[in-house]
């Protein structure tokens, strides 16, 4: 019986010094630290690596430090022209200081993951339309800035806001496609009237050449003519040149002086 009871009293103290060494050794990673508070009492942030506790009288709340992704819920939102529509997005935070975060709020996860979809709802809708499908970078900057600074109590860090997707009604998305349409065939318009504005001019230089040398729209006449003879069957009617024209009335002249020269003999 003697040796039952020190066999026993030599294992209770070996499982209470492993008991009593586990709960005062703590290896906290890299990426963590521990809020160490001794009787309720804010004491400081420990790790990472190796730390010992009091048991009982110390407690220890691990923090990550890591970047937290949060994907936002979508939000109803009216846009300053008054257009309802959902906007979703992704949130970026971190902790920098372990200490705030714990003391400072309950529940910092919840407190950030809220805070940023109110700021959305309220920066989204001073914005119009347009501006929210065109310059997101703006807005989510807008709102990175107001969510940092209202958590920079709490030891959180925003670091980016990103808006993913602007869920719009059926109604305004074809009002969107019939306006995009539009402006494609207006670019069209406007494309081909200056293809048309540039061709006349060089037309228009062309013909100031040919009318200034000589003999120029002769030769371009008869260039014509060969291109056009390469057709078979086709009769083409064509004016006489300028150059041309000039010599009618001198051809008349001689066709009357030959003839009156006929009667004569």
């Amino acid at each position: 019986m003697t040796m039952l009871y020190e066999f026993l009293t030599v294992a209770i103290w070996v499982v209470l010094v492993v008991f009593i060494l586990s709960s005062a050794i703590k290896i906290i990673p890299e990426y963590e630290r521990a809020v160490l508070f001794r009787l309720g009492r804010l004491v400081n942030a420990r790790g990472p690596g190796l730390i010992f506790i009091i048991p009982i009288i110390d407690r220890i709340v691990r923090i990550s430090l890591r970047i937290i992704v949060f994907d936002v819920p979508p939000q109803d939102v009216i846009t300053r022209d008054n257009v309802a529509c959902k906007v979703n997005a992704v949130l970026y935070y971190r902790v920098i200081v372990p200490e705030t975060a714990v003391v400072n709020v309950e529940n910092y996860h919840e407190a950030t993951n809220q805070l940023a979809q109110t700021t959305i709802r309220s920066v989204v809708g001073t914005a119009e339309l347009d501006e929210l499908l065109s310059q997101r970078e703006k807005l989510n900057q807008i709102i990175q800035q107001i969510v940092d600074e209202s958590t920079d109590p709490w030891g959180i860090k925003v670091t980016g806001v990103e808006i993913k997707d602007v869920l719009l009604p059926t109604e305004m998305t074809r009002a969107i496609a019939r306006q995009a349409e539009a402006e494609r065939n207006r670019r069209s318009y406007i494309i081909q009237a200056e293809g048309e504005r540039q061709a006349a001019e060089q037309l228009a230089r062309a013909s100031e050449i040919l009318t200034d040398v000589e003999g120029g729209m002769t030769l371009r006449t008869l260039r014509s003519l060969s291109e056009v003879a390469n057709t078979p069957n086709t009769t083409v009617l064509f004016p006489l040149p300028m150059e041309l024209r000039q010599l009618l009335p001198a051809i008349k002249h001689f066709k009357s002086d030959n003839n009156e020269n006929n009667a004569e003999k």
